[in-house]
């Protein structure tokens, strides 16, 4: 049992956390607590509750299932650690009433909370919907026109073999991930979260290594961490490749068989959340050959979606990460 040999670390913790809007969650065993920078010198902090489902019984926490039942929880707290932290950056923004429009001030008089809730509920349902067409839809529906070329005999063998289709898909799959990534890094506000999720796996980092948690010793720590949900997500996108060798094509079936495969592969869905997730905890808790081998990929994908954090983000992440620290050491995993 070994600990990360580059960071040099001394333990392994279970605590994670996630960027927010201008600020950082932090979950611990014990408790969560969410940190937002409302001013120049002010840290607005608040302990939220979120009663996850795997306490709900042993079932919830076997192998496979536990990864099912983490990956809900994640989304749950995510959103409400997100809501939470939008409400105190905007309160934190003294609002000129004379530059309201008519029509704005209503809304805002009338419906307030109840109407924002409204959007943020609508705009996950059509973003989940979205996402289950452009990347378990669109890369089926690519690859049957690419079957409908006539090329020679040999590249049409070639195309119409299982593997092929689900190497294909993977591809598809990545390449619209990171395009994704790569817009929405060019969007200033995307920008500093990124720099809170650096910040996050920094201070983690520090902690992990035993070291005092101040701004000095945090800023020479990795921004790269083998326990992150964008390792995560790129692990899952090559499972796919494996998931996929098994589902089976229908091409007599035409555009039905493109939804006929798209459905078996969100029906894999879980099976493919629980793999990762018991891969993800093995490259956090082990650094071998092979975990390093299945964190290579993740890792490399972090330079994408972290970016170096300023001395005020790492103020906020000290600021997040304190009040979930326990003090009987139930968080460590593993230590040298």
């Amino acid at each position: 049992m070994a600990c990360n040999k580059k960071e040099n670390v001394k333990k392994i913790t279970s605590i994670g956390g996630s960027a927010l809007i201008e600020g950082i969650m932090m979950r611990g065993p014990k408790n969560i607590n969410i940190a937002v920078r409302t001013g120049e010198d002010k840290i607005e902090t608040e302990e939220i509750t979120v009663k996850p489902i795997s306490s709900k019984g042993k079932f919830f926490r076997l192998p496979l299932i536990r990864g099912v039942v983490g990956m809900i929880d994640s989304f749950t707290l995510s959103y409400k650690s997100l809501m939470l932290s939008a409400d105190k950056a905007i309160n934190s923004i003294e609002a000129d009433e004379e530059e309201m429009s008519k029509f704005e001030r209503w809304l805002n008089d009338k419906l307030g909370e109840k109407f924002m809730n409204v959007i943020m509920t609508i705009a996950s349902v059509l973003g989940v919907a979205l996402a289950l067409v452009l990347f378990f839809w669109l890369p089926t529906f690519l690859y049957s026109l690419l079957t409908k070329l006539t090329i020679t005999p040999a590249v049409d063998a070639f195309i119409a073999n299982g593997a092929t289709q689900s190497a294909f898909e993977v591809v598809v799959k990545m390449l619209l991930f990171f395009g994704y990534i790569l817009i929405v890094s060019q969007m200033e506000d995307m920008k500093r979260v990124f720099m809170y999720h650096g910040a996050e796996h920094k201070t983690i980092f520090c902690y992990e290594s035993d070291e005092e948690l101040t701004v000095q010793n945090i800023r020479k720590h990795s921004r790269f961490h083998p326990r992150c949900g964008t390792s995560f997500i790129v692990i899952m996108l090559l499972l796919g490749f494996f998931i996929g060798l098994f589902v089976p094509q229908f091409p007599l079936l035409g555009v039905w068989g493109t939804v006929l495969r798209t459905g078996i592969k969100i029906l894999l869905l879980p099976l493919t959340v629980g793999i990762g997730y018991e891969l993800i905890k093995l490259c956090g808790k082990y650094d071998n050959w092979f975990t390093r081998i299945i964190a290579a990929p993740g890792l490399w994908a972090q330079r994408f979606t972290t970016r170096e954090p300023d001395d005020k983000m790492l103020e906020v992440a000290i600021a997040a990460i304190t009040p979930v620290i326990p003090d009987d050491g139930s968080d460590i995993v593993s230590c040298n």
